[in-house]
């Protein structure tokens, strides 16, 4: 395989990253996160990490929905890999995880958004592919089974020839779990204790949507 002109080597990883705190909105490395970016101080964010060398945002969880002070300790770093501008002043921009990082602090720029220190150490593995050994059948009964009492539409045969990690990483972004659930998914040490949290997170959802008479065992 051709490596990328635009990959970004762990080595590489900047010290500093301008942060995007945004409420149940998680990009896992590997993943792809579209944005519409529309309040002024986050389009100066987009501006200021277009004229980086590694055109990067950390995306990162308020810790308490409603408080973007408080910030989990854990986000990811994701690469503007597309990026237009809208007639009504927007911006819609694609990011691309690439790495987890540590929070070490925040300042508020000029511009009104914030530039975060942050350190990358344990989370080399992210940016190395992983060929996750997994048993398809069960997760996607359990898909099928979460879809149906979420009513979501889904093109099964696409599913079905997805790689796992592809799977399993769009799922964890996609699917609507709390705050805590999309934090605890991102901060999963491995792509197999990810895959099973995610298992059981819809797991539960599928228990607490039965009636007593229904609960299968």
């Amino acid at each position: 395989m051709v490596s990328s002109p635009f990959a970004v080597d762990f080595g590489d990883l900047p010290s500093q990253l301008p942060i995007f705190p945004l409420a149940n909105a998680v990009l896992l490395p590997g993943g792809q996160l579209p944005l519409n970016i529309f309040e002024p101080r986050y389009l100066e964010m987009c501006q200021f990490a277009l004229t980086t060398p590694t055109r990067m945002i950390g995306m990162i969880q308020p810790s308490m929905q409603g408080d973007e002070d408080d910030l989990f300790a854990i986000g990811c770093a994701g690469r503007i890999s597309y990026f237009q501008e809208t007639d009504d002043n927007r911006l819609m921009i694609s990011l691309d995880g690439i790495c987890r990082f540590r929070l070490d602090d925040a300042a508020v720029q000029d511009g009104g958004f914030r530039l975060a220190n942050v350190r990358w150490d344990g989370f080399d593995a992210d940016m190395i592919p992983d060929d996750l050994a997994l048993e398809k059948e069960p997760l996607l009964a359990i898909m099928r089974r979460y879809f149906e009492i979420k009513g979501f539409d889904a093109d099964w045969d696409n599913i079905e020839r997805a790689e796992n990690v592809q799977l399993l990483t769009t799922l964890a972004m996609v699917c609507p779990f709390d705050v805590s659930e999309k934090q605890a998914l991102l901060e999963a040490e491995t792509m197999k204790a990810r895959a099973d949290l995610l298992m059981a997170m819809m797991e539960m959802a599928i228990h607490g949507n039965e009636s007593p008479h229904e609960s299968r065992h």
